[in-house]
C-alpha cells in the first residue's frame, strides 16, 4: 500500500481516489498513515537509544580499564 500523494492510495498497483473510498476504508488509510509515521519515529528514537547504549558502554569499557591500569601500575 502506497500512500505517497495525500489524495491518492495504491492498493496491489491500482491507484485509488482517497475521498471515493467507504468511510470504513477512508479510516483503515488513516490508521496505515498514523502507524506508518509512528514506526519512522520509533525508529528514529531506536537508533538515538542504541547511540546512547553504545556511549555508556564504551564509557563504562574506558572506566574499568583505566581502573585496572591504575591498579596495576
Amino acid at each position: 500500500i502506497d500512500m505517497e500523494e495525500q489524495n491518492k492510495v495504491t492498493i496491489n498497483s491500482k491507484e485509488y481516489d482517497f475521498l471515493e473510498l467507504e468511510d470504513n476504508e477512508q479510516y483503515f488509510v488513516n490508521q496505515l498513515r498514523d502507524l506508518k509515521s509512528r514506526i519512522v519515529q520509533a525508529k528514529f528514537n531506536l537508533d538515538q537509544l542504541v547511540m546512547a547504549e553504545n556511549a555508556f558502554t564504551s564509557a563504562l569499557i574506558t572506566s574499568v580499564e583505566s581502573e585496572k591500569e591504575t591498579d596495576e601500575g
